[in-house]
């Protein structure tokens, strides 16, 4: 598939077909693109946790979700992804790399960052799955932890604390699924987003 037509296929899906799996070896394909993403000074503060075994998954949703309130549609149909992926940035590794000789931040100063790039970087490398998953015939969606959630998670998979979830990217053959009552927005223009020289 041409880039061009991956971009403008690319929708965030969230209802998928039951009982079909994303084989492990497509799963490492998607990964295998993520860590070709940028990041600032080659520091590369990323990890992905897989999720593709039903018991593990539904470790994910327990720890996410209030098991006294019923879930939405929205909610129903992310829970019918087969595979969930993880991103997690590691903040002390962009700390650590920039205190080397070639960089020379030595006191690892958060004052240095005005941008935490080690969420970002993880975000373009999130990208990366997303528009591969395109390209592998998949559907996805890229979607947050609850704040009051994160904890759940980091303890269902002893996910070190030093690690952050950016987000999660749901994957799998995509089922019927509804649009985005957001989407009724439309696009902004580039005439809307774009300024050339000056602001404006």
């Amino acid at each position: 598939m041409e880039y061009t037509d991956v971009v403008r296929r690319r929708r965030m899906v969230r209802n998928y077909e039951a009982g079909r799996a994303v084989d492990r070896a497509t799963l490492d394909g998607l990964l295998e693109l993520a860590i070709r993403a940028p990041s600032a000074g080659f520091s590369q503060g990323w990890h992905f946790l897989v999720l593709d075994e039903p018991a593990a998954i539904s470790r994910f949703w327990e720890a996410t979700t209030d098991p006294d309130e019923s879930p939405d549609s929205w909610l129903r149909g992310l829970q019918s992804a087969p595979s969930l992926i993880l991103a997690m940035s590691d903040k002390q590794a962009y700390l650590d790399r920039y205190a080397q000789d070639d960089k020379g931040w030595t006191d690892r100063d958060e004052v240095h960052w005005p941008i935490p790039y080690w969420d970002v970087d993880t975000g373009m490398a999130s990208m990366l799955i997303l528009l591969g998953a395109v390209d592998a015939g998949l559907a996805c969606c890229f979607f947050g932890v609850p704040a009051e959630g994160h904890d759940g998670v980091h303890k269902a998979f002893d996910i070190p604390d030093e690690l952050r979830i950016v987000g999660v990217i749901s994957l799998g053959y995509p089922a019927p699924d509804r649009r985005s009552p957001s989407l009724r927005r439309g696009r902004r223009q580039l005439a809307d987003v774009v300024s050339y020289q000056r602001y404006s």
